[in-house]
């Protein structure tokens, strides 16, 4: 889980350098505002994913 969401904050990256390249080219469109906000959502049930792990470990050792 740790290494996906690694590298889904590399994707967003790009997809962030990639959306400001076309609005400073002027290319912009709806679907590439869209290529950044799946990477983000995907981050952030990663992100609460790897925050809650070690309190749902101590949780289960509690109750053992």
């Amino acid at each position: 889980m740790r290494q996906s969401h690694r590298w889904l904050s590399i994707v967003l990256t790009a997809a962030i350098i990639f959306n400001g390249i076309a609005v400073a080219v002027k290319k912009y469109t709806n679907w590439m505002g869209l290529m950044a906000v799946l990477p983000l959502f995907l981050l952030l049930f990663t992100g609460l994913y790897l925050f809650f792990l070690p309190y749902v470990a101590k949780w289960r050792r509690g109750r053992t």
